[in-house]
């Protein structure tokens, strides 16, 4: 099979003036807005940007009281996606890249691509740490990924301009989105440089490069959660006023005492305060003056205890010999009774004969 070179494939596909019989039927523009800062800086390039847009056929308009730019379409216009490169230049000029870098995107080879990262990150201080790591210190992780992917790149606010090549341009997307996702860049760049020196060996053209990429492990950082805030339920009706002073005499009745009166009971009051605040000082001052609970370690607790399991095994034990003893003393006795026992204890004796006393007879 033959193969057709690169040349002639870039002339086959290249866009004159001589291909355009006739102007374009409709006119079509295009405007962009730019913030305030920039005004100083297009107004000293606009006359740069209408020579450039010239080539093409191309008009440009610089409103400074809208903040705007159009561009838009004339008669001499003769390449139709002029118009749509013309567009994309005002853009990148918006988005504070300088004017030779935005030049290039009028060439075929090139695009562009502006990446919106504000919405992206919803907590402020987290997207301005997130997007601190896309540059890098002094800017070398930007470096990095520019001289990987071939592309420029421009961070300004709340988004990444990029220019290059379409199939590099969507590794930019990736890393961009992939750094607000809180994977950091260095693993994209460990990659890529992977990959660049695997396309060097010819060998490897035909082969999967999945065994020499390297594999980083997810790791799941606990979050501190936020407390939740119970949120007031709003009343319908507004709170009650403070009672004044004067509402509160009303209230008690002072209003209507006499001065001596008010005096005395203000005196009163003073005295009662007083009072109260001497008992109070007086309690301060015994507490220093109680002695503190010794709270025993466990070697003297678990001692204390075993100690008072044996007092109360020895009490057992000399109840038993107590009632050992009184069984045996009761033995001994009931034995001595039966002993000193005679033979005249068990006979019977006659009854002794009761005298009658003889009433005198008179």
């Amino acid at each position: 099979m033959s193969t057709v070179p690169e040349e002639e494939i870039k002339k086959a596909l290249t866009f004159s003036p001589e291909d355009m019989p006739g102007p374009l039927l409709e006119e079509s523009s295009f405007a962009t807005l730019f913030p305030k800062y920039r005004e100083g800086y297009l107004r000293e390039v606009w006359p740069l940007v209408t020579k450039a847009l010239e080539k093409g056929g191309v008009a440009c308009k610089l409103d400074l009281v809208e903040g705007s730019m159009t561009v838009s379409t004339t008669r001499k216009t003769w390449d139709p996606y002029y118009i749509l490169k013309a567009r994309d230049m005002i853009k990148l000029l918006s988005r504070s890249v300088p004017f030779p870098q935005a030049m290039k995107i009028l060439d075929d080879d090139m695009a562009c691509d502006i990446i919106k990262i504000g919405n992206l990150v919803q907590n402020k201080e987290r997207f301005v740490k997130r997007r601190q790591r896309l540059l890098g210190p002094n800017g070398n992780t930007l470096k990095a990924v520019e001289l990987l992917t071939e592309c420029y790149v421009m961070i300004q606010g709340s988004t990444v301009s990029a220019m290059g090549s379409l199939k590099n341009l969507s590794l930019v997307h990736r890393i961009v989105e992939d750094c607000m996702k809180n994977i950091h860049p260095i693993y994209h760049i460990k990659e890529l440089m992977i990959r660049k020196e695997l396309a060097k060996d010819p060998k490897l053209a035909n082969e999967s490069w999945d065994r020499f990429l390297p594999r980083f492990k997810k790791r799941n950082v606990r979050q501190h959660k936020k407390p939740k805030v119970t949120k007031k339920k709003k009343e319908l009706f507004p709170p009650a006023p403070t009672p004044s002073k004067i509402d509160l005499q009303l209230k008690s009745g002072e209003y209507f005492l006499k001065p001596d009166e008010k005096k005395a009971r203000e005196v009163e009051r003073r005295k009662q305060a007083s009072m109260e605040n001497r008992a109070k000082k007086d309690a301060e001052r015994e507490k220093s003056f109680v002695a503190p609970k010794e709270d025993l370690p466990t070697t003297m607790a678990k001692n204390t205890s075993n100690k008072k399991h044996t007092d109360n095994s020895e009490k057992d034990q000399l109840e038993a010999l107590r009632n050992k003893f009184k069984a045996q003393a009761e033995i001994r006795e009931n034995k001595r009774t039966i002993d000193s026992s005679t033979a005249e204890d068990y006979v019977l004796q006659p009854a002794k004969s009761k005298k009658v006393k003889k009433s005198k007879s008179t």
